[in-house]
């Protein structure tokens, strides 16, 4: 009798397993009730818990840890996720103009409820007030509020936009509470209430910050900025205090400065306050500026109908122009504005204005490279998970060796892009709470100078290099997850929650590689560094930097001669295109010295891992690292290795160590 063929339909035919995401991060303390296994093997992240386990004490392990643990399965909830998928897809909206026409000060830019709870969700988990702590003196808070923004980032849509900024906002206003007011009665009591509504963990109290630095004469280069800035007359102050326009949205003074100007780039334009750069009579200038004031005007000598409520508010002489079309970050209000007496205060000296933005940039920057390592993280866990139960010619995606080596190899690149980012993180930590409350009691005692200059310098020298070198490489690991998936992964694909949208976070990623300045002028900055005289009299690359580079090696070289000789060849080598070197020459090989300094961080990072415990895995994808950055012993080692125990070691790399093929039942 004749085989009878059936064809398939929209709901039969393509049955497989489905892929399902397993959590981030499981905490030590919860796998000691249920096995002896290692937390490191029962992580799908492996490599974020062997940084907790080597930048926080044991006993931080567990209180940081349970939070991260937490989180990490939060994030695959399906409400979280709904709200995810809509603030992609129900993206914010302008409404200039009143019913009769009148320009829209009351609320002109709207968003939607899944933008608003992620902001919220981010805000209760501590994203940004973990590091403004201060009850936490035991541990490096930067460490733990990093760790929670890796395992909510790729779920956040865009949200740790608006959370970095208020990060430096927040840092920026510390440095300034106890200014006195000077020229500007209440600016002391209006910079304490903002600070502590921006580390606020209470989503009903807590303030969100802006940072608008972007004209049409330059994006990163601020020197040909526009805005302008005046102070008040008396007479002028006393007018706006007689309307009723002269407080904040609390009811606070507004500042004694008028901003007028136009802003063609704004992030995060739906924020309670904004840091914005504008030139004075001295030179460009940081102001702090609410986003909204009571929008009552009532005198009293003229009544009228119509007046708003006391407790109404409007735009502090902000008009949203339009707003940007991106490719990624769809749920992130982006827009031009136009200010028309913006209502603000002086922030620092009249004229230093950029030295006081810098306070943002540094942790903004870092932020940068850390929510683009958050979205390969989860690029990498839908291969993990598509691989397990997708087949190709009769065979799942694990039984083929080349695809195996392919995301192992994808994976390497995945430990060096964290473990660098995490180390820029580790020494901001550093140089806010001092060496002895973050790292003498933890495995990174070695790795962290102790001396608080030396922490400086290396931060201030890497920082540009984190932002240059780890977001292009998590795009292009993000294009290869991607590539993964096939087809599959070329689509938006929002069902189910949207975890299977692959093509957002490689949108979203793109966008980190350009904001708060691209890879040249992160090179222009290294070169600044290196050039200035105040840092080790001109002479970081080799006072510290090779300093703190061959103190490590030395502790790594019984375990990894070999790969340690390679690394200090590469440090040679940077220290020749250095030396000598005229300022033009060092900028003409800019991006040469980003790849010499992050190829040999990354070594350094992941063999000094690796040797703090010998782990097996931590291990292969240290010597792996080193081996792709080889120049001369490469291919000698090439010739050395074996097909067949290599095929085991990417399995372990890219699958984990616990993995084990098994049978599994659904429908996709």
């Amino acid at each position: 009798m004749a085989h009878t063929l059936k064809a398939s339909s929209s709901t039969k035919g393509f049955f497989q397993p489905y892929p399902v995401l397993e959590p981030q991060y499981t905490s030590g303390k919860s796998l000691e009730s249920r096995s002896s296994k290692s937390s490191q093997k029962l992580s799908d992240d492996p490599v974020l818990t062997r940084i907790i386990r080597l930048y926080l004490p044991q006993e931080a392990q567990k209180e940081v840890g349970a939070s991260i643990h937490k989180l990490s399965r939060r994030v695959l909830e399906p409400a979280v996720l709904r709200h995810s998928v809509e603030a992609e897809t129900n993206v914010p909206t302008l409404h200039p103009l009143t019913t009769f026409g009148e320009v829209n000060k009351t609320d002109p830019l709207r968003t939607c409820e899944g933008w608003r709870v992620l902001k919220a969700i981010g805000i209760e988990e501590g994203t940004v007030s973990t590091a403004y702590d201060k009850t936490i003196t035991n541990y490096n808070r930067r460490i733990a509020q990093f760790g929670i923004g890796h395992v909510w980032g790729h779920t956040a849509a865009m949200t740790m936009c608006p959370m970095s900024m208020t990060d430096g906002a927040a840092t920026l206003l510390s440095r300034h509470l106890q200014d006195p007011d000077g020229d500007q009665p209440g600016r002391q009591a209006v910079l304490a209430e903002t600070y502590r509504r921006l580390v606020s963990r209470d989503p009903k109290e807590s303030w969100t910050s802006g940072q608008w630095m972007t004209e049409r004469t330059g994006g990163s280069d601020v020197s040909g900025t526009e805005t302008v800035a005046r102070r008040l007359a008396r007479d002028e102050v006393a007018r706006e205090e007689r309307l009723g326009l002269n407080k904040d949205s609390l009811g606070q003074l507004l500042g004694p400065w008028s901003i007028d100007g136009f802003k063609w780039f704004s992030s995060a334009t739906d924020s309670d306050v904004v840091v914005l750069l504008a030139q004075t009579s001295l030179g460009i200038s940081a102001f702090l500026v609410p986003m909204r004031r009571k929008a009552y005007a009532h005198d009293p000598n003229k009544p009228r109908a119509g007046v708003f409520e006391d407790d109404a508010t409007g735009l502090n002489g902000i008009r949203i122009q339009r707003l940007k079309d991106k490719l990624g970050t769809k749920g992130l209000p982006t827009a031009e504005l136009e200010l028309k007496g913006a209502r603000g205060w002086l922030i620092g000296q009249e004229g230093k204005g950029i030295k006081e933005i810098s306070a943002i940039l540094n942790i903004t920057r870092i932020y940068s490279a850390a929510g683009s390592i958050s979205y390969w993280s989860r690029g990498l866990a839908v291969c993990r998970a598509f691989s397990k139960v997708r087949k190709a010619r009769g065979k799942f995606l694990y039984d083929h060796p080349q695809h195996v080596l392919w995301m192992a190899n994808e994976t390497v690149k995945y430990w060096a892009a964290t473990h660098f980012t995490f180390f820029a993180v580790a020494l901001l930590g550093c140089a806010a709470q001092g060496w002895e409350a973050t790292a003498e009691n933890t495995a990174s005692a070695p790795l962290i100078p102790q001396d608080p200059a030396h922490q400086a310098a290396l931060l201030r020298l890497l920082t540009p290099v984190v932002k240059a070198r780890v977001p292009v490489a998590s795009t292009t690991g993000l294009r290869e997850t991607m590539e993964c998936l096939g087809g599959v992964g070329y689509c938006e694909n929002n069902e189910d929650g949207g975890t299977m949208n692959l093509a957002k976070l490689f949108r979203d990623c793109i966008a980190n590689t350009i904001w708060e300045g691209t890879a040249s002028v992160m090179a222009e900055d290294v070169c600044r560094v290196i050039k200035d005289k105040r840092i080790s009299g001109g002479n970081v690359i080799e006072a510290i930097f090779c300093r703190w580079a061959l103190g490590v090696l030395r502790r790594c070289q019984g375990s990894f001669k070999k790969e340690c000789e390679v690394v200090e060849e590469k440090l040679q080598a940077l220290v020749a295109l250095v030396q000598g070197a005229s300022a033009e020459d060092l900028e003409y090989r800019g991006r040469d010295l980003l790849a010499y300094l992050e190829t040999i961080s990354c070594s350094i990072l992941l063999l000094y891992d690796a040797n703090s415990d010998g782990d097996e895995t931590a291990s292969h994808i240290a010597s792996r690292y080193v081996r792709s950055q080889a120049v001369s012993s490469s291919l000698s080692w090439q010739r050395d290795s074996n097909r067949f125990n290599d095929a085991g070691i990417d399995s372990e790399i890219f699958l984990g160590a616990n993995f084990r093929p098994k049978v599994l039942e659904g429908k996709l």
